[in-house]
């Protein structure tokens, strides 16, 4: 097959995938597209366009799945693993933990609650301080990623890798934090802020007896932005041309 020809093939398949009804995944509208061609054409013509068909679908689909879910990982961690990446955004600031709210309560009676606030910044930034962890998780991940993960993906919601990586990664992702979030803390002087602060709440009488983990509450929190973050990168590539920052995602996005 000459390269003009080729290059009609292709125009060919592309104009009928843009005109198959929306509810049609594109492989399956690739799919059925190519094989027409190669319905009428000859046995030479047929083994050449059959590899076509192989390069214009499975290679290509997987290469710049992968290739999109790297560089968009890679922003979320670059975006969140920054000082204010967490306590500077309102959308995924990490708030105290939820039975902190009663020491902040009593103590706000006896004008001892500004250092909750501080407490509040400095697990925000253990968490900033863990989420270059993810890094490496999501390469691996992504690496052993399969055909049939990434047409499943790609056929699904705006958010269906990110619901993927949620659960292939959430275990291994936590346990990887989680030393990473217990030395930030002691460095940021969450663990020095937080024994104060109970000091202060414990000399008050008849309060009720709390616990916090810290720990799991920050890596919880972590995961949380960054996932969060992760679906909006997923759905941007997905519809947004300038978001297909290379030649590959603007060729098979915009076939979507």
């Amino acid at each position: 097959m000459n390269k003009r020809f080729f290059r009609v093939l292709v125009l060919m398949v592309m104009t009928l995938i843009l005109a198959s009804p929306a509810s049609a995944s594109w492989f399956d509208k690739l799919t059925e597209a190519v094989s027409e061609h190669l319905s009428s054409s000859d046995t030479k013509e047929n083994s050449t366009s059959n590899v076509s068909k192989q390069l214009l679908s499975s290679a290509d689909l997987t290469a710049a799945f992968k290739q999109a879910l790297d560089l968009g990982s890679q922003r979320v961690v670059s975006k969140l693993g920054k000082e204010e990446g967490f306590n500077g955004d309102p959308t995924i600031r990490i708030p105290l933990p939820e039975q902190m709210q009663t020491v902040k309560k009593w103590l706000d009676k006896v004008g001892l609650g500004g250092s909750l606030e501080d407490l509040e910044v400095s697990l925000n930034r253990a968490a900033e301080n863990a989420v270059p962890k993810a890094k490496t998780l999501f390469v691996e991940t992504i690496k052993q990623m399969s055909f049939d993960d990434i047409k499943t993906i790609y056929n699904g919601s705006d958010d269906a890798a990110t619901r993927y990586f949620q659960s292939k990664m959430t275990p291994a992702l936590s346990k990887e934090m989680e030393p990473v979030v217990e030395q930030s803390l002691s460095e940021v002087g969450a663990i020095a802020l937080y024994d104060d602060v109970m000091g202060d709440y414990q000399s008050i009488p008849f309060v009720p007896d709390i616990k916090a983990n810290l720990i799991g509450h920050v890596v919880d929190g972590g995961l949380n932005g960054i996932f969060h973050y992760l679906a909006q990168e997923e759905a941007e590539i997905r519809k947004n041309p300038v978001k297909r920052t290379t030649e590959l995602l603007k060729r098979v996005f915009g076939a979507q």
